[in-house]
């Protein structure tokens, strides 16, 4: 169903992101994956090959994301799964860190949807991601939390303001990804330890689930406005 198809998935050389790479291109789709590290993207595009073509990106920088997509020109579906975060307790958090997640986590996808809509097929889609946080409260994570309601919102109403395109929300869980890289891998694997240890499922996710919620939600036709809960049942803990 993606054969021939056009994805621009920004976020795309690593984690979730190079993943759904991996997946639409063996199932013949032509991917444009974009992203901040050069390094990353020229890995990334040694591995998938001639189906993929590699950008350099910085989605918070407005002109820079308006740029990339009128160079690009029409495609078919959208994937944002770009975003750094963090954390800490609310009254000890600068401002200027809140705003910076912000920045990443909300604007950067509100500014890739803003500028790629407009060169999508009427019968593509965009997904945008969220995060368990924004439906289950945690200490710590009140700013993170705040912005990925924000972004599961947006892309809710997007839904209705940009039909026919479908528009749809992956919220993912703990997932282990290099995203959690620069944390030491003693207090790394016990975090992920303690997490499952809560799941029904009894572990922490990887980024082949999340890729397959992507490739569920680019290809049914009769999926649109939907936030997709990809978490091993966290929030019913």
């Amino acid at each position: 169903m993606l054969q021939n198809q056009k994805i621009v998935i920004i976020g795309g050389s690593s984690g979730i992101g190079l993943e759904t790479a991996r997946q639409v291109t063996a199932l013949g789709a032509e991917v444009i994956i974009a992203s901040r590290s050069e390094i990353k993207l020229q890995k990334a595009k040694e591995e998938l090959g001639n189906q993929a073509i590699a950008y350099q990106l910085d989605t918070t920088h407005e002109e820079e994301v308006q740029s990339f997509f009128s160079t690009i020109g029409p495609f078919d579906h959208l994937v944002v799964s770009a975003a750094e975060t963090s954390g800490g307790p609310f009254l000890q958090t600068d401002t200027a860190q809140a705003r910076q997640l912000f920045d990443n986590k909300f604007w950067g996808q509100y500014y890739a949807v803003k500028y790629g809509a407009p060169h999508i097929s009427p019968d593509g889609s965009i997904t945008l991601f969220s995060g368990v946080v924004a439906f289950k409260s945690m200490v710590g994570s009140s700013i993170l939390g705040a912005a990925n309601a924000a972004v599961a919102n947006l892309g809710q109403t997007l839904a209705l303001e940009l039909a026919p395109i479908r528009v749809s929300i992956i919220s993912p869980g703990i997932i282990d990804t290099p995203s959690r890289s620069k944390m030491p891998e003693e207090a790394r694997n016990q975090f992920y330890t303690a997490i499952a240890n809560k799941l029904p499922v009894q572990r922490v996710g990887n980024a082949e689930d999340v890729a397959q919620s992507v490739l569920y939600l680019l290809q049914n036709q009769f999926v649109t406005g939907t936030v997709l809960h990809v978490e091993g049942g966290h929030i019913l803990t």
